[in-house]
């Protein structure tokens, strides 16, 4: 189980600091107003920029469900696996 997490934390930290590193770079009008999670830029926009928000945005799913995966959905599969085997956790 502690492998699935350190799958699932690693996938959380490095997608999650390369979305806060885009969304920094384009969803930061001011230090005043909105960071991080502000409107995305609408105009004057370049291929690499368009390219670069559907990457943010990729990213940030791909945290939250590699996350969700390796962390919870993984470990209850085989759990749930287990016990319809009848196999015991530790074999004896």
């Amino acid at each position: 189980m502690a492998d699935e997490f350190a799958k699932g934390f690693t996938i959380f930290v490095t997608a999650g600091l390369a979305w806060m590193t885009l969304a920094g770079w384009y969803n930061t009008p001011s230090f005043e107003g909105a960071q991080l999670v502000g409107a995305d830029p609408e105009t004057g926009l370049t291929v690499y920029d368009t390219a670069a928000l559907v990457l943010k945005d990729a990213l940030f799913w791909f945290a939250v469900l590699g996350f969700v995966t390796f962390v919870f959905v993984i470990p209850l599969l085989r759990k749930a696996r287990e016990s319809y085997q009848g196999t015991p956790e530790i074999p004896e």
